[in-house]
């Protein structure tokens, strides 16, 4: 493994305003702002609504009060109660129904959605397509375990992964199950009481974060023990996953990513490369996209290529007085969402 730690240059661009600009955005940092392929999603309490990545609005769809959503590659999922929406990218439902049980959470892929109904530590996992056909379901699999996340894998989404954590145990034990869909379990991993947290799906592996370690299984997963890194003191904050080759995995210090992140330091592993950055003042959020590490503060957008030793700091085109707060993600097509308070703005990123 190797390890790098970069001596940071830093040079600020005054006069920039034509290389990135900023608008101000018509929804709250409160409204569960969340990227959305080349624009955002927001929910008002009442409806969804899908904005350009300029803020214009290119669809309402109406839910009522109390649902949740999560956006997938194409559409969303929503949920109420036992009710489920899945919505297009145009805002069209493709499936509206009543479930069995009340839906804890959902999650999407490329053409499948999962789904997890019923009591907390007697949950059930239903599988469907895109249009609500029901593919596969493992009604009694987590019997007295708790589901804690769930996503889809494989070059065609074909493959599912789970964790859940075994809370009647003698000691809390997170387990890690894949599941090739519509067919059979594949692989059953026991991780320990560490907390898991994050599983990235890049070069055909399966990589899996815990507050410990990161380990590295194939599809059916088969431990890569070469491939453990400790990540101890550490938090994944973001990952680029590139249609081939291997994942940049963008961390901070745990103590930085609290609710009111104070990021002063990053770190990004890629294959075999461990790296470490120092910021040239305390940031609110950190990205990386297109090979390029981006960093957010009060007043100034950093930007490093990951090779490059050297930051460029970009002034922030807001009104004079703002200060940027909070980071909320970035559109398929660039553009940074920012709050100010409950104020919300989309910023084009610096390229090179």
């Amino acid at each position: 493994m190797l390890a790098i730690l970069l001596g940071v240059h830093f040079l600020r661009r005054y006069g920039q305003a034509k290389e990135i600009g900023a608008t101000r955005l018509p929804c709250y940092s409160n409204q569960s702002v969340t990227p959305f392929r080349d624009g955002l999603v927001y929910y008002d309490g009442a409806t969804i609504h899908h904005l350009s990545s300029s803020g214009t609005i290119r669809w309402s769809f109406p839910t009522g009060a109390g649902v949740v959503f999560t956006a997938g590659p194409t559409h969303l999922a929503v949920w109420g109660g036992n009710q489920l929406y899945l919505v297009d990218k145009d805002g069209n439902a493709t499936y509206n129904d009543n479930l069995e049980g009340q839906v804890q959470f959902a999650r999407l892929g490329e053409r499948y959605a999962a789904v997890v109904v019923g009591e907390d530590t007697a949950p059930k996992l239903i599988v469907k397509d895109l249009n609500g056909t029901q593919v596969d379901i493992e009604p009694e699999a987590f019997q007295g375990l708790m589901i804690l996340d769930t996503g889809f894998y494989g070059d065609q989404g074909q493959y599912l992964w789970t964790l859940s954590m075994d809370v009647f145990g003698t000691a809390a034990n997170t387990i890690l199950n894949t599941f090739q869909v519509g067919k059979m379990n594949t692989g059953e991993v026991s991780l320990g009481e560490n907390l898991t947290y994050k599983v990235i799906y890049e070069n055909g592996r399966l990589r899996v974060f815990t507050t410990q370690q990161v380990y590295t299984y194939d599809y059916k997963a088969v431990q890569d023990t070469n491939a453990t890194m400790l990540v101890y003191g550490w938090k994944l904050i973001d990952a680029e996953i590139p249609e081939r080759g291997n994942a940049r995995m963008l961390l901070a210090p745990t103590s930085q990513t609290s609710s009111a992140q104070i990021i002063q330091e990053l770190r990004v592993l890629e294959g075999n490369s461990d790296k470490r950055y120092t910021l040239p003042t305390n940031c609110v959020g950190a990205t990386i996209y297109k090979g390029n590490i981006y960093a957010v503060s009060a007043d100034y957008v950093y930007r490093a290529d990951m090779n490059s030793q050297r930051f460029f700091g970009y002034k922030i085109p807001v009104p004079e007085g703002t200060l940027i707060n909070g980071y909320a993600g970035v559109t398929q097509d660039g553009k940074m969402l920012l709050s100010s308070g409950e104020t919300m703005y989309s910023m084009s990123l610096p390229v090179n």
